[in-house]
């Protein structure tokens, strides 16, 4: 039961540390796209990879917000 318990709590960690994680991606690909954006350069290739990035941590938040995993107040745009 013990070993059981210590597993769950291991595997939350994990998954909280991952949400993180992909929070911090998301934030860091916004302010990215922002800076290009105002230097006029939404067409470069670095900017189409930073929107696919995006739009990938994007969905995930997505999931865990349909899964009941996050809050409603940190609802992605």
């Amino acid at each position: 039961m013990m070993e059981q318990k210590k597993e769950l709590e291991k595997r939350l960690l994990a998954f909280e540390t991952m949400l993180e994680a992909v929070q911090k991606n998301y934030e860091d690909m916004n302010q990215k796209m922002g800076r290009l954006k105002k230097e006029g350069k939404e067409k470069t290739a670095t900017y189409r990879q930073l929107m696919g990035n995006k739009l990938q941590y994007q969905n995930m938040l997505s999931l865990y917000q349909i899964y009941g995993v996050l809050d409603d107040e940190k609802h992605v745009d």
